[in-house]
């Protein structure tokens, strides 16, 4: 399977605040790791603040910002894991996907909330909670799919087809993989679909359930029928999770305690995802462990 590591871009931040005051991991301190003896770990500090600091990638529906607010499936999640550990008042800060982990690691926001895979070379990085989303990968075309394209292994047999991927995503391993070597690289979901609207690209691969919200109301694009990726015989499983510093150990096991909760549950699920258009299917199997995706064990 692809292990790719995202590469560190620096990106302009944007910051959207919800709440009015509290402090966030670029406050200061330890770099909002669980602290040395004596000092506030993250999940210390944030329910004596009652305020967290999320990143996330503008990935719809997973999470974005829209007239001023944050909205998303993953946002939902966390709006109500954190309120359940007292923790009322999220701030929310928009960046490019490769800067996710480099920023979290650098103390810049407490948790990244952008439906990560979960993958072997990220989880040497940082630290993944149970899997949340399951999802599957689809190809945006233009209306009419001229090139007659179903899934990254059509792409590959035509020789003719210029992909865009998103750079950091699985699907930009995928490719690699594949041998796919006509290939654009962008720095978001939305950079993506402008490039195939642009006639720059034949078709953009990413999660069947972002690019089938992105493109329903389309008058130009369409999206393949939704596939499992194999590489060398072996399914890619897609698996998100939410983001933590790997210091920060106690807020992650209280996240775990809270996240069973609403995935022990499919209806409690239901109730946080499924106005973004996810549906039970992508609720993860409950014998499938992070331990497991991070080890690359796919079966």
């Amino acid at each position: 399977m692809s292990t790719r590591t995202p590469r560190i871009a620096l990106a302009a931040l944007g910051v959207i605040t919800l709440a009015l005051a509290g402090c966030s991991a670029a406050d200061g301190g330890n770099g909002g790791g669980d602290a040395a003896e004596g000092a506030q770990t993250t999940l210390e500090k944030a329910q004596e603040s009652g305020t967290i600091t999320l990143a996330v990638a503008s990935e719809r529906p997973y999470s974005w910002v829209e007239d001023g607010e944050p909205t998303g499936a993953t946002v939902a999640l966390h709006k109500e894991i954190f309120s359940n550990l007292g923790i009322d008042d999220i701030k929310v800060e928009e960046v490019d996907w490769n800067s996710l982990i480099p920023g979290l690691n650098a103390g810049r926001w407490d948790v990244i909330s952008a439906g990560m895979s979960i993958l072997p070379d990220r989880c040497k990085q940082a630290a993944f909670s149970d899997p949340e989303i399951m999802y599957t990968t689809t190809l945006a075309v233009p209306k009419g799919n001229p090139q007659n394209l179903s899934d990254l292994d059509s792409v590959a047999a035509n020789g003719e087809v210029t992909l865009a991927v998103q750079s950091g995503a699985i699907e930009e391993g995928y490719a690699e993989d594949l041998g796919i070597t006509d290939v654009i690289k962008v720095d978001s979901a939305t950079a993506g679909l402008e490039a195939v609207q642009s006639g720059r690209a034949d078709a953009f691969a990413l999660t069947a359930v972002s690019l089938n919200w992105m493109t329903k109301d389309s008058d130009d694009l369409e999206t393949t029928g939704a596939f499992v990726q194999e590489i060398d015989g072996v399914e890619q499983i897609g698996a998100g999770a939410t983001v933590f510093r790997k210091e920060d150990t106690e807020l992650l096991k209280a996240y775990n305690e809270e996240l069973a909760k609403i995935t022990g549950d499919e209806q409690a699920y239901l109730d946080l995802v499924e106005p973004f258009g996810f549906t039970a299917e992508n609720l993860p199997p409950a014998d499938l462990t992070t331990e497991q995706l991070c080890a690359g064990d796919l079966g």
